[in-house]
Formats: C-alpha cells, structure tokens, sequence
C-alpha cells in the first residue's frame, strides 16, 4: 500500500477517535471554560481596582477556540505588566487551572501586541519580559491561550484524548510542511516554495510568477531559517546567533532592520505574514 494510501488511512481513523473521545469530554471542556471566564473576570476586576475604577463594565470573557480565551474592557486603562503577571498566577492558582499558559495584552486600535509573556510549570521555562514598564493609558484586550491540555479536567479518558490529538498534530505538520516547503530540482538550480514564492537561496532572490526580487546576503539567511521552520516562533537570540554572531558580528537593532525590509518584499502575498512575538521572536505565519 502506497505511504499516501497509508497516511489517508490513519488520519481518518484518528479523525473518528477524536470525535468518539470528544463526545464523552464536553461536559469537563465546559466546567474548564466557565472556570477559566470567572478568573479572568476576577483578574480584570483587580486591574480595574489598580486604576482605582470600580464603576467601568468587564465586558463579557469570549472563548476565541479551544483553551484560548479573550478579556477586554467598556473603558481604556493603564497597569503595570508585573501587577497582570500576579494576578493572572494567583486567579489560576485559586481555580486550580492549569499554570501552562501565554498571556498577550493585544492594542485595540491597530491589533499589535503591547506586552507577552509564557508561564509555565517550571520557573526556569517562564518567559516574562519588561515586567516593570507600565503600559500607557489606553484600550487593551487580553488574551489567555493555555498550551497543554488542563490538569484540572484531567482524567484516563482525556489523557488518551490528548495524546491521539498530539498525534494528529504531528501528522498534519509532517503534511503540511511537506507541502508548503518541497525542494524541487529544476534543469538550472534547487528552489524552496511556500505561499506563491520560489525561493533561491544560492542565488539571493525570490520570485513570484515572473517578477525576481532581489535579497541581501543577510536577508536571505533570515529567509532560509523562517521557510525551514514555517508557523514556527523563531527566537530573537536563535535569528541573531545564526545570522550574526556565529560570524563573529556584534548586532544590535540590525535584526529589526532586516525584518522590516523582507516584510515589505513579502507583502505581495497575502497569505504569508512575518508577525513580530513581542519579547520572544518571530514567526512566518503561512496560511494558505
């Protein structure tokens, strides 16, 4: 039987699983949501508070998808980023909610994300940025994604449930990849495609249809590292060790700089993002 054969098989078979498994966890999925909507009420009342608001409305907690989950405000409000890095442990610890999580402090008028951090079980893993620097007065929403499946709903059947959906994942990113970044060998030289681009790095260009954009050799190592690891986040240090440091270079906001200009030359397809993670790194969002 072919590998496709194969694959198609098992991705079904997995498919049916997770809908038979989905159906015995909806009752705990529910508890965990209802859980997750009163502490952040509870954390946007404190941040209020610190504001000394207690009149202004929280406005209803949205469940954007699966463990992600969006707070926001009727008034816009200043606080400092280490009071929402309390406040969100110590609601999550009273819940007993699962303390694997990345919090975003999203800027209502243009979508960017003002501040970040990811929490997680171990203290050396935590990634919490400029906790001192206040945010300025403004509007803001905040948005809880939990990265593992919750420990307060965990039991043998979900614990099975999250393992085949690990499994799916994995499927569908070995496909995916697969798919959005094949190497092909033409009669001239080995190009890498995703979205609508060719991909040349031995040659320091991209092309799309029959227009040739020209990069530097800086940009087109950033490139090379971002289509070999599509929808992934990147690390500052990860981008500027491999592009910068490993050649004996010191670099400062040259990062920045080289970011910005090869947004502009993938703007033409908009299915492709390079999207800034603040305090961590970036990521090439493709979503075609």
């Amino acid at each position: 039987m072919k590998i496709r054969s194969i694959f198609t098989y098992g991705l079904l078979a997995i498919l049916v699983f997770l809908i038979w498994m989905f159906t015995g966890s909806t009752s705990d999925e529910s508890e965990f949501s209802e859980k997750v909507k009163v502490s952040l009420r509870d954390v946007g009342n404190q941040l209020l508070l610190s504001n000394q608001d207690s009149t202004s409305l929280i406005l209803p907690v949205i469940a954007l998808e699966n463990f992600k989950y969006q707070l926001s405000f009727q008034k816009p409000l200043s606080f400092d980023p280490g009071s929402l890095v309390s406040n969100v442990q110590g609601s999550f610890q009273k819940s007993a909610l699962p303390l694997n999580y990345l919090v975003e402090v999203i800027q209502c008028s243009d979508h960017e994300v003002a501040y970040s951090y990811e929490f997680r079980n171990t203290e050396e893993k935590n990634i919490i940025p400029c906790a001192g620097r206040v945010l300025p007065e403004s509007c803001y929403t905040i948005e809880v994604k939990f990265m593992n499946k919750t420990a307060s709903v965990l039991n043998s059947q979900t614990l099975l449930f999250a393992i085949v959906f690990i499994v799916l994942i994995l499927l569908v990113t070995v496909f995916y990849k697969r798919k959005q970044a094949v190497v092909v060998e033409d009669s001239n030289s080995t190009y890498t495609t995703f979205g609508s681009f060719r991909f040349y790095q031995e040659q320091n260009k991209l092309v799309k249809a029959a227009v040739e954009i020209d990069l530097s050799k800086k940009e087109c190592e950033l490139l090379a590292i971002f289509v070999a690891n599509p929808n992934q986040i990147i690390k500052r240090d990860e981008l500027t060790k491999k592009v910068w440091e490993d050649n004996g270079v010191i670099v400062g906001r040259s990062l920045d700089t080289y970011i910005s200009k090869l947004r502009k030359k993938l703007k033409e397809d908009d299915t492709i993002k390079l999207t800034n993670i603040h305090g961590v790194g970036y990521k090439l969002e493709i979503n075609k």
